[in-house]
Order: C-alpha cells, then sequence, then structure tokens
C-alpha cells in the first residue's frame, strides 16, 4: 500500500522506480542515455540529493538543473512530447509508491519543473532556428 514520502530511503525508492521506468521508455530513453550520455551511476546521487532538497526541505543538491537542460536542447529537440512523458512517468511512479501531502507536492513540483524546462528548452531551440 502507498505510504508517505518520509526519508531518505523513499526519495532512493522513488528516483530508482522513476528512472527505471525512464530507462525502458522508447522515447525517454534515448535521450538520457545516447544524447546526454547519462552516467546512472552519478546521475542518480545527484538525483536524490535533488529530490531531497525539493522534498525533505535539506540543502542536499548543489547545481543547475535549468542550465542542464539547456545545454541538452541546444543537442536535440526536447519537444512538448517529452516533457509530457517525462511527467506522465513520474506521476505514476509517485502514485503507485506513495500518497499523502508530500506524495502530492512531488507531482506539483516536477510539473513546475517540467514547465520551467520546456520553456527554456522553448526558447534555446528558437534561437538556434533563428540563427
Amino acid at each position: 500500500m502507498p505510504k508517505e514520502i518520509e526519508n531518505e530511503v523513499d526519495i532512493k525508492r522513488l528516483v530508482d522506480a522513476f528512472y527505471s521506468r525512464v530507462r525502458e521508455d522508447d522515447l525517454l530513453r534515448p535521450v538520457f542515455e545516447e544524447v546526454a550520455g547519462i552516467d546512472w551511476e552519478s546521475h542518480l546521487p545527484r538525483m536524490y540529493a535533488f529530490w531531497e532538497t525539493v522534498l525533505l526541505n535539506r540543502a542536499a543538491y548543489k547545481g543547475n538543473p535549468v542550465l542542464k537542460h539547456v545545454n541538452l536542447a541546444r543537442k536535440t529537440t526536447l519537444s512538448e512530447t517529452h516533457f509530457t512523458q517525462w511527467l506522465r512517468l513520474w506521476n505514476q511512479t509517485v502514485d503507485q509508491l506513495f500518497q499523502g501531502p508530500r506524495a502530492q507536492v512531488a507531482k506539483e513540483r516536477a510539473s513546475m519543473m517540467s514547465t520551467i524546462m520546456r520553456f527554456k528548452c522553448d526558447q534555446t531551440n528558437l534561437q538556434i532556428t533563428a540563427k
């Protein structure tokens, strides 16, 4: 039965389950593995820290996720379809594993991030097209 997101163990469970889905997804897997060249051993701990910061109010993450996505958008077009699929997989994973206020915040924050990233990546793609 789903439970509340309470600690680092829950964050790790959520992130691992989510990225397992991403790695099996025909749309997202190539972006992560072929275009971005993600090293999963280093990426996953950064994502644990990121979501600990977002959901547990701990200053665990240091980085600029917007810049990383903008740089990725310079290599390939990240469409609304990519962001919609990312968010759909995230929400499915949250709903499968967790419930409660923090689970809802996890979905709301992911939605906001998806909107911001999509906007920034769209701007980058427009700038590249205009050149």
